[in-house]
């Protein structure tokens, strides 16, 4: 994890040198960018309900990662999987709670892993490339979800894009139920402890299963993989359908926790975000987390930024967020230019 540390700092000290350029100071813009994030309740409230999406996101692409697949296809995957939750609480509304709320979790996990184990198929049975197949299943995903909602589960006249609200019984509690003096406006939810939980799951399966280590095998070596008698399709399909179903359950967050239906264009391309959040967070659960809480502070802190400073916008936080992916990415360029250094 030093690598990351160091690209996070360089990315700051970059940003710095921006604000410098046009004429602000950064002490002062980085203390208000992570100051106000950070900010009793609604700064962490709200920083630690942006970094809930991100958590799922960055756990689904670091699980195909490790099986040596690169799922671009979560956004899609995500808001399948968000309708798919929200046509559960508005068909079986009436069921209760104990019943309808673990439907729809399943229906927000099934619905994404469906969709993601279509690329892994393509890729196992045809060897079609996961990275278009997920891109293009991105735009079937939206389009078609946009489609039902639109003329088949929208509320008559509303001008709104959204589906019908789901069952009460569908709601799952906002956490300033457990936290005393925690507010009931801020829309953090059960949903952030689930995506804890399901960090340890992860966890727990790639190091701890004999299904998890053949999945890292079959990443790390597919010929010796598959040599060992590990089949390589099924892992492809096996990894692809868990990278799905954890990017799928945003939507639990979204609309059992949130906004109680399905509304369109709600993802933040928490998707793509997932990619910079697992790279980042190398693969690993501990990593995403930090990732996720990063990009999460960022992205809260933009908007105060953006109103109290003069000429610093919250575009500042796409030019970090850009330049900490750049330095990441580009650590073997700096591995190697330090081991020649050092031998110089």
């Amino acid at each position: 994890m030093f690598f990351p540390v160091v690209a996070v700092l360089a990315a700051f000290l970059v940003g710095g040198v921006f604000i410098l350029a046009i004429g602000e100071s950064p002490l002062q813009t980085y203390s208000l960018l992570i100051g106000s994030a950070l900010w009793w309740p609604d700064g962490i409230g709200y920083t630690l309900f942006l970094a809930t999406p991100l958590i799922f996101t960055g756990l689904a692409v670091s699980v195909a990662f490790r099986a040596g697949l690169l799922n671009i296809g979560a956004e899609g995957q995500l808001y399948v999987a968000a309708f798919a939750t929200a046509w559960v609480g508005i068909v079986f509304a009436n069921l209760p709670a104990a019943v309808l709320v673990p439907l729809c979790c399943t229906a927000a996990v099934a619905a994404g892993a469906m969709w993601g184990a279509i690329p892994g198929i393509l890729k196992a049975r045809f060897g079609s490339h996961e990275v278009i197949n997920t891109i293009m299943l991105n735009f079937i995903a939206v389009a078609f979800v946009s489609y039902l909602t639109q003329y088949h589960y929208r509320t008559p006249g509303d001008a709104i894009l959204e589906t019908a609200p789901i069952g009460a019984n569908a709601h799952i509690p906002r956490l300033a139920r457990f936290i005393p003096g925690f507010p009931e406006r801020i829309p953090l939810n059960v949903a952030f402890l689930l995506a804890l939980v399901c960090c340890a799951l992860v966890y727990f399966f790639l190091w701890h299963t004999k299904w998890g280590y053949e999945l890292r095998a079959t990443g790390s070596n597919p010929s010796a993989a598959e040599y060992g008698g590990i089949s390589i399709r099924r892992q492809i399909v096996l990894a692809m359908a868990i990278s799905g179903g954890l990017a799928g359950m945003v939507g639990i967050n979204e609309v059992l926790g949130y906004r109680h239906r399905y509304y369109d264009g709600f993802s933040d391309n928490y998707g793509f975000t997932g990619i910079a959040v697992a790279l980042l967070g190398r693969n690993h659960p501990v990593g995403v987390v930090l990732a996720a809480l990063l990009f999460a502070v960022l992205t809260r802190g933009g908007v105060p930024v953006d109103a109290f400073t003069q000429h610093v916008t919250k575009d500042i936080v796409q030019i970090l967020q850009a330049t900490i992916i750049l330095f990441v990415a580009a650590e073997a360029l700096f591995r190697e230019g330090l081991r020649r250094w050092v031998k110089f």
